[in-house]
């Protein structure tokens, strides 16, 4: 009988996808500065990029923060915003309000190559078969990117029984692109504006301090179709190895 597979799943704290691929049998550990939603001891507290080389038979790294390399962070590498950034040091934000234009632009380019730097690291940590999930990313941030970086599979909750528009991309090495598993027929703004609306939930969160969970929160049906898919294509490559 082939072993569980050991998944790593990083920058998560929800334990969506971690509960989904324990739930078929395998060794999954997520990894995030925060601790895990679900109290979990299979989470660790800490810097994903000391976790890169752990051993993984999978890595998924769920949600790197990506703020300022999708596209709608865009705007403010050229006009920055007037509140400060989350990513910024406690002395940016503290002196935020006194910074000039361009001295508040230049923060957010640095963090723009701070993001960058992390993403890549995760896409390029030591592991097989690796999935980087990333909103669509604006063009500063893909020239950052390593060359070998390819194009990524855009998918949406609905694909896989969930009402909810929300693209997400998944730049995959060593793994299969996701197949739909229920794939849900979605609204139209122009004929059923109410379900169009509940349906852009995610869009339309409210600004607060949990906007970020909300936006960033893996759904099951996702987690679940990672889980059997990536998860059943590593198990077969494994055993053909063996």
């Amino acid at each position: 009988m082939t072993r569980p597979l050991r998944v790593g799943i990083l920058c998560e704290t929800s334990g969506a996808m971690r509960r989904a691929f324990a739930a078929l049998g395998h060794d999954a550990t997520s990894v995030d500065r925060l601790p895990a939603e679900d109290g979990s001891n299979h989470h660790i507290v800490g810097d994903v990029r000391d976790y890169l080389d752990y051993g993984w038979d999978l890595l998924i790294v769920c949600h790197p923060p990506c703020t300022r390399l999708c596209n709608s962070g865009v705007r403010w590498l050229s006009e920055p915003p007037k509140n400060p950034p989350d990513e910024a040091t406690t002395a940016e934000k503290a002196a935020w309000s006194a910074l000039s234009r361009e001295e508040r632009l230049a923060i957010m380019w640095r963090l723009l190559d701070e993001g960058a730097e992390l993403f890549a690291a995760c896409w390029q940590a030591p592991v097989q078969r690796v999935a980087v999930e990333n909103p669509v990313m604006h063009k500063h941030g893909r020239a950052r990117m390593p060359a070998d970086l390819p194009k990524p599979q855009i998918v949406q909750p609905w694909w896989f029984g969930e009402p909810t528009f929300k693209a997400t991309g998944f730049y995959l090495r060593g793994l299969p692109a996701l197949t739909a598993t229920k794939r849900l027929i979605p609204p139209k703004l122009a004929t059923e504006p109410e379900r169009h609306k509940a349906w852009s939930a995610i869009h339309r969160a409210s600004p607060g301090p949990d906007r970020w969970k909300i936006r960033s929160r893996t759904f099951d049906g996702v987690a679940r179709a990672c889980a059997e898919q990536w998860g059943g294509y590593a198990l077969d490559q494994i055993r053909r190895m063996a």
